[in-house]
């Protein structure tokens, strides 16, 4: 249930934001324990935990969009909508770039041999710090903006 104050929106938007952070660190905690499984990698549970965190970020980005749009239309807060749809890019982004280290780290313990892996695992530790740093001043920029709603 979205809300229907402006406030109460913000504050919901918040709340969502912060469960996506606590979904990511499950997110990262259940890949380290996939790995721990191999070279016999326990892949069922490792799916289904793929499966209820791609619920759980479906979910929260369902109901960021309703309060993007809430915020638009209800409260003509064109400049809010804008910072949220520039968020949900960065985090789409950022989901991609998480999988794509899994599968790098995955990679790098099956062929210790292979030393490019190491070298793709910090390219993309690079990418994922300066998508968090966008993030993060997107963030900002969101906060700033909203303090006058009222």
């Amino acid at each position: 249930m979205v809300p229907s104050d402006c406030k109460a929106l913000i504050k919901r938007f918040y709340q969502l934001q912060s469960e996506r952070i606590e979904t990511y660190q499950l997110f990262e905690e259940g890949h380290e324990a996939y790995l721990r499984t191999g070279p016999h990698y326990d892949f069922e549970h490792y799916k289904q935990l793929v499966n209820e965190i791609t619920q759980a970020f479906s979910g929260i980005s369902k109901e960021v969009l309703e309060i993007k749009a809430k915020l638009h239309r209800d409260f003509d807060r064109a400049d809010l909508s804008e910072h949220i749809e520039k968020l949900q890019s960065k985090e789409k982004q950022k989901l991609e770039l998480t999988a794509k280290l899994q599968l790098a780290k995955q990679q790098a313990q099956d062929q210790p041999e292979d030393e490019g892996c190491q070298g793709r695992i910090q390219e993309l530790k690079h990418e994922i710090i300066k998508n968090k740093e966008a993030l993060s001043e997107i963030m900002q920029d969101f906060k700033y903006d909203s303090e006058e709603c009222d």
